[in-house]
């Protein structure tokens, strides 16, 4: 039932906008867990875009509720007037003029991060575009729900044609996703440009949505400390760090290590696109920088950008140990003076503890570091302010002092 109320009045459960969820605490958080639901109307379904109201029975928002899933309410609005599937619609486009129009990123690539989940008010969503593809991930059943309606506007706006869908198994499972309900279509690979580098992007062995976008603005900025430099890249993954101090930062020689041998494979063929003349290394990063340690071998440039090494909190000190050790490791390979650029993709990290690893790293060793800048993710990765910890990515630059 839709009723409009006078002023200041409180709506009573049969006066309330169905679908309808009712809160038992206050939180502005876009994700809202089962202990922080009051109740539901009857007809609120899986998946249905609901009217949310506060604890006290006042309008809050609206947003896609599904009983059973381990978040079972993602709040896309704030506020007292109506919501409804086009005001989502609305939220989408207004996503897509920040990277067109205010962003510009089109300018520098056709690879960017379209939704950013809760960074754009649009949880559980994240799209990729790469060339002519769209790359999707769900972790909501709301939002795969809705995708058959959003797809042909999205291919419409970003000119893209093609969909590589990515769904969790553990979401799907958590969220009653059918997978057979879309499917993605047959391309395997893309090829897209990144500030005048090409790339080849593998939807098959790549991790994510296909290519880190963003460490883009990174990637770019390295190129200013690499002109006639030895650059190492340690966890260089596909690439990207490798090629950016090669071919613009003029860097005289470039060594790439990972275990990944597909993403080795995949670097290879990165270099080969742009031409450029890179030592690729298959080997783990613990292993080969201790036999570098011993070879007494130095780089005037080393960048570190690990894989994701805590995943929960239950298991934060073992990554926690990790990111020391490989700290300490990547550090001893800076000659003195260098510039050591050191990176963490774990959300469970924060910028506070992460200094302290790195400072902690560097001082067992004797050194000690200027801290020249600190950054994170590329803009089309925005952190709305009432879901801060989706600041995940941490990036400090930094000069080695000390032997």
């Amino acid at each position: 039932m839709t009723t409009d109320l006078p002023p200041g009045s409180k709506p009573s459960a049969v006066d309330r906008r169905s679908p309808w969820v009712q809160l038992k605490t206050f939180s502005y958080h876009p994700t809202l867990y089962p202990a922080m639901i009051r109740g539901a109307s009857p007809d609120a379904k899986a998946g249905d875009l609901v009217h949310i109201y506060d604890k006290d029975g006042n309008p809050f928002g609206a947003g896609l509720y599904h009983p059973r899933a381990r978040v079972p309410l993602r709040v896309l609005h704030h506020g007292i007037e109506p919501y409804s599937e086009d005001d989502l619609l609305g939220a989408m486009d207004r996503a897509i003029d920040l990277r067109l129009q205010v962003l510009g990123i089109p300018e520098h690539t056709d690879a960017f991060r379209v939704i950013h989940s809760d960074g754009d008010g649009l949880s559980g969503l994240i799209i990729d575009r790469f060339g002519d593809v769209l790359s999707v991930s769900v972790h909501s059943l709301g939002m795969f729900q809705r995708l058959p309606r959003w797809l042909p506007h999205l291919h419409a706006r970003l000119g893209t044609q093609r969909l590589v869908l990515d769904i969790d198994e553990r979401a799907a499972r958590l969220e009653g996703i059918s997978t057979r309900a879309l499917r993605s279509d047959a391309v395997r690979s893309v090829k897209i440009r990144e500030n005048g580098i090409r790339y080849e992007v593998d939807f098959k062995e790549g991790h994510k949505t296909g290519f880190f976008c963003d460490q883009r603005d990174n990637r770019r900025r390295l190129a200013s400390f690499t002109a006639g430099k030895r650059v190492l890249d340690l966890c260089c993954y596909t690439g990207g760090f490798s090629l950016s101090a090669k071919l613009q930062g003029q860097a005289t020689e470039v060594t790439g290590v990972d275990l990944d041998e597909a993403a080795i494979e995949q670097a290879k063929r990165n270099a080969n696109l742009n031409q450029a003349r890179i030592q690729w290394i298959h080997c783990d990063a613990f292993t080969w920088s201790r036999q570098m340690q011993k070879n007494a071998e130095r780089w005037d440039v080393v960048v570190l950008d690990p894989p994701k090494l805590v995943f929960d909190r239950e298991d934060t000190d073992g990554g926690i140990k990790k990111y020391e050790d490989l700290n300490i490791l990547a550090l001893s390979l800076v000659k003195p003076g260098g510039i050591f650029v050191t990176c963490s993709c774990s959300g469970m990290v924060d910028e506070n503890e992460f200094e302290r690893i790195v400072v902690k790293a560097a001082h067992r060793q004797s050194k000690r570091l200027q801290f020249l800048d600190r950054t994170g993710a590329s803009a089309d990765h925005p952190v709305q302010s009432n879901c801060p910890e989706s600041r995940y990515l941490k990036v400090f630059w930094t000069r080695v002092v000390g032997s």
